[in-house]
């Protein structure tokens, strides 16, 4: 199976462990274990309830308990709506690899994580881009959508809050494509990795799950929840669309570690207190980054108001790529370009990191564009 590079992946690999003042991490400032067992209200002795956990495969779709903990944080979804993955990564590669199949017709909006159409297209489906653009806050055009998706359309990808440019789609619109979907037939994949950080509110968007009959939510522990090396996610649908993904999964899963579902339980059975934490950070993160794109003449953006990133627009003449290996460099700190992400002329900031991290960030970034 031929497949496009993975151009955020690829860039992630070569330079991360090369830069002092990381900008392109896209999670919210990663937890420690000590840090997640006193948001649960335990200590190190709790520890010890590891120490009898005899390392079997463990239960095949993930524990009782733990897809007990992911259903709450839906409206209409049970236990048994819920499979667990490897990470979103792993829970996106089972929704395409079991719904298309070669010659289907495929929209994915774009930008998005390059997933949502490079697997498509290497399976052999008829993938369309929806481009998301500046002037449309980074929203879809419905209209487009509709022009789009003809009948027979076999799925509907999009990103809910998006990334890279942190836009929301609020359940209005979510409601208005359920509309689009519905009337051709198609399912929706929605990728709500970043659900749980809007800049308003409860911090909480609706899910595609709970809305549409074929809708499909993936999602993970990685970003909102700050615990990324657990490697774990899930995806949410009908018991029916799951008994199907499950044949795919013994595959390429059979289980998801033992160890990751403990504390993955315990960071989603105290979600109110893990995700407060999280609101607490990217809200006062997008706050500074605010300040300094405002103070920036040769920046400007689109507000995210969801999410961890947002794409920058620059006014130099020279490649994203370019750009952010020259300032990564000279300066230490490291963005993503928008090449990667098939948005050339941006790069991307991922700006929930430690708080200190972003401040110096910013700073260098301003020093070298004083001198471009």
């Amino acid at each position: 199976m031929q497949i496009e590079p993975f151009g955020v992946e690829i860039w992630m690999n070569e330079w991360e462990t090369k830069c002092e003042w990381n900008l392109a991490e896209t999670c919210v400032e990663s937890l420690t274990i000590a840090e997640l067992l006193a948001l649960a209200g335990k200590n190190e002795a709790s520890l010890s309830e590891l120490m009898t956990m005899k390392m079997t495969y463990g239960a095949i779709e993930g524990s009782d308990r733990l897809r007990t903990a992911i259903a709450t944080l839906y409206v209409r979804q049970e236990a048994g709506n819920v499979v667990v993955t490897h990470g979103a990564i792993g829970a996106n590669m089972l929704v395409h690899k079991t719904l298309v199949e070669a010659g289907d017709r495929v929209i994915s909006v774009v930008p998005t994580y390059q997933q949502h159409y490079s697997i498509p297209a290497s399976i052999g489906a008829d993938v369309h881009h929806l481009q998301l653009r500046e002037e449309n806050n980074f929203l879809p055009d419905l209209e487009e959508l509709r022009a789009l998706a003809l009948p027979g359309t076999r799925l509907i990808a999009i990103n809910n809050p998006n990334n890279p440019t942190g836009a929301l789609m609020d359940e209005a619109m979510l409601q208005e494509i359920v509309g689009i979907a519905r009337s051709v037939g198609a399912w929706i994949l929605c990728d709500e990795v970043y659900r749980g950080t809007n800049q308003e509110g409860c911090g909480m968007t609706a899910s595609i799950a709970d809305i549409y009959e074929k809708g499909i939510s993936t999602a993970s522990v990685s970003k909102a929840f700050s615990l990324a090396g657990l490697r774990l996610g899930w995806i949410a649908a009908t018991e029916e669309l799951l008994q199907k993904v499950s044949r795919h999964r013994d595959y390429d899963t059979i289980s998801i570690g033992m160890i990751d579902d403990h504390f993955a339980t315990i960071a989603l059975e105290n979600k109110q207190r893990v995700l407060e934490r999280s609101k607490s950070i990217t809200r006062s993160n997008l706050g500074i980054l605010e300040t300094w794109v405002d103070a920036e003449p040769r920046i400007s953006w689109v507000k995210p108001r969801s999410g961890t990133t947002a794409l920058l627009k620059y006014d130099l003449l020279m490649s994203s790529r370019d750009f952010c290996i020259s300032l990564l460099e000279e300066t230490g700190v490291m963005y993503t370009p928008g090449s990667s992400l098939g948005m050339e002329g941006y790069i991307r900031i991922g700006y929930a990191n430690t708080t200190s991290i972003l401040e110096e960030g910013l700073t260098r970034t301003s020093q070298f564009l004083s001198q471009q």
